[in-house]
């Protein structure tokens, strides 16, 4: 056999070997999933976890597709099942047809993440897997059922009962601030320097949201500038020359970026217990700051713009801008009846109000195509929270005066 032929040979038998590797580990996970449904000792489900969990990590992505497919079918609602426990619940009533239909309706597959959360370290995971679902749901929509039925356990493992708020400081740890940077989503810090500037200042703060069973990694952070004054663009709170105050000047808190960190928890809400939590916090730390707001963007200004035809020609004067905005926030709103902006949405859920907009407020690039560089004060008025929220469950768009006036010299001069 000469050399060539030799090492053509080993490459092959390499190959081969490493594709029926792969195959396997899929075949594996899947047994093993089998195997963790049907056991009932809590030692071998355990073990049984672990080793699904460790398998799954080392799945390439046509795997964890196939994987996916597993969970979606295989472990899917018995619809038979479920209609005849229902039925016998139909015709008796009692505790023993009740708990029937409830282990009737339940998907296997929320029984095997539930035993898979017994491992250590498996909320984490979950939650990453729950991200790599979530990535694939345009290309494979019939994953959503698999999708909700994570977000629905994580929406109870995950409630404000369990989360600890924590300050970050420049002098927190240093995997937690590395993790600052990479998960800032509004203002990016693009260095150590500039994350110092966020966090050192005396007129900084910054709060996170942590869960129990991942207590490095953040959930959501806000960013707080304290000031005398609302502020009305991000360059003046981001400046790095800008005046600082004492303590006892304060009388504004303001939030100017908040970010949520984990993919695989989309569509769980913290920002709302979050900046509730932090208002309370600064409250009683700082009796001098009696404003809470925000300085937020407005990410689809520029897009609504677009889709009602509006020229944008001479939308840069001083007052057409502000109010072609303010019309925007107030009667912008998508087919349900919710505002257009899900800025807009977020904060008047939580029980702000639009406060005032502002022209110019913030220069970077995708500011300028999202929103013309517009930026809008919310403001949490503390005794007019839940007033507020409920007006807007009824489907009330809460502003201040001075917007409701701008958003008629809109409709005025149309």
């Amino acid at each position: 056999m000469s050399l060539f032929s030799g090492l053509l040979g080993s490459l092959f038998n390499r190959t081969s070997s490493w594709i029926s590797s792969q195959k396997q580990t899929k075949e594996d996970i899947t047994l093993l999933c089998d195997q963790l449904l049907s056991t009932t000792g809590e030692a071998r489900g355990q073990s049984l976890a672990h080793d699904i969990l460790d398998k799954y990590a080392i799945l390439s992505d046509d795997q964890k597709k196939a994987f996916f497919l597993y969970l979606r079918h295989q472990l899917d609602l018995d619809i038979s099942a479920s209609i005849a426990a229902l039925s016998s619940y139909e015709a008796s009533p009692d505790s023993k047809t009740y708990s029937a239909v409830h282990a009737a309706i339940e998907p296997q597959r929320l029984a095997l993440f539930t035993r898979l959360n017994t491992e250590d370290g498996a909320t984490e995971r979950l939650v990453r897997m729950r991200a790599d679902i979530l990535a694939q749901l345009p290309e494979m929509p019939e994953l959503a059922p698999v999708a909700f039925d994570l977000q629905q356990l994580f929406i109870s493992w995950f409630n404000r009962g369990f989360l600890v708020l924590r300050p970050i400081s420049w002098q927190s740890p240093a995997h937690i601030l590395e993790k600052i940077i990479a998960y800032e989503a509004v203002h990016s810090i693009d260095s150590w320097d500039a994350l110092r500037m966020r966090l050192a200042p005396a007129d900084r703060r910054c709060f996170a949201f942590f869960h129990p069973a991942m207590p490095d990694e953040p959930l959501i952070f806000v960013e707080i500038a304290l000031t005398d004054h609302i502020p009305h663009s991000i360059q003046d709170i981001l400046a790095d020359d800008r005046p600082v105050l004492n303590d006892d000047a304060f009388t504004t808190a303001t939030f100017y970026s908040i970010s949520n960190c984990q993919k695989g928890l989309a569509g769980i809400s913290f920002g709302n217990s979050l900046i509730k939590t932090v208002v309370r916090e600064l409250s009683a730390d700082m009796k001098a700051i009696k404003q809470f707001v925000t300085l937020s963007p407005i990410p689809g200004l520029a897009k609504w713009v677009a889709s009602e035809g509006i020229d944008t020609d001479g939308l840069a004067d001083a007052e057409k801008m502000p109010a072609l905005t303010a019309h925007y926030l107030c009667h912008a709103k998508r087919p349900d009846g919710q505002p257009a902006d899900p800025v807009a949405r977020f904060h008047l859920n939580n029980g702000a109000l639009i406060h005032a907009v502002h022209q110019h407020a913030d220069t970077a690039s995708l500011a300028q195509k999202q929103s013309f560089g517009m930026m809008v004060n919310y403001l949490y008025h503390v005794p007019d929270i839940e007033q507020n929220h409920e007006k807007y469950a009824d489907g009330k768009v809460v502003t201040a005066a001075a917007i409701q006036a701008l958003a008629k010299k809109y409709n005025a001069s149309e």
